[in-house]
């Protein structure tokens, strides 16, 4: 079955009343609330129901709840690796003061090892790996709610907003523990 797509030169209004047996994708780049054959990404999801519409908004809610997910598993475990990171016997670098010296600014030798930074331990390239892993599935992620919210679609922002909510809801809560 051949499917008729839109492109920036045809009048996207005029596709309601094509011939075809509805099997012609609506889409508007203006502000919409269009159901039925309305297609999201690729002409492979056009909306043929109310029924696949509904289930299409549940799976955007889901998807940025996904994203606030990825979020949250960067988050601990940047958390885990700076308390696997703390764990490590401290390492301070002393600095070399003469506690009889009246040039040094400091009071005593051990306020002069806490004035120095200590050096930072990087992570390994395992580690440094899942970090990027995560960050790129969170990028792609965000990348497709934003071309969905492209398609100026009233209820699919709706969603999005929904799911934003439900996501930073379920996956920011932190118990006292945590902080």
């Amino acid at each position: 079955m051949a499917m008729n797509h839109s492109s920036a030169n045809n009048d996207h209004s005029a596709m309601h009343g094509m011939h075809g047996g509805g099997s012609s994708c609506v889409i508007s780049m203006l502000w919409n609330w269009h159901v039925i054959n309305a297609c999201f990404i690729s002409s492979s999801w056009r909306i043929t129901s109310r029924g696949m519409f509904v289930g299409s908004c549940v799976g955007v809610i889901l998807l940025v709840m996904t994203l606030e997910f990825l979020r949250r598993v960067g988050s601990e475990f940047d958390r885990y690796l700076a308390g696997k990171r703390l764990s490590l016997p401290t390492r301070l670098q002393r600095a070399n003061v003469n506690p009889k010296s009246t040039t040094s600014s400091c009071e005593s030798p051990t306020e002069a090892s806490v004035l120095q930074p200590q050096s930072q331990m990087r992570p390994t390239l395992l580690q440094h790996t899942a970090r990027s892993l995560l960050h790129m599935m969170q990028f792609g992620v965000a990348y497709i709610i934003m071309l969905l919210a492209m398609y100026y679609n009233g209820y699919i922002i709706i969603s999005i907003l929904i799911g934003s909510f439900l996501g930073f809801f379920v996956f920011s809560w932190r118990s006292g523990e945590e902080k």
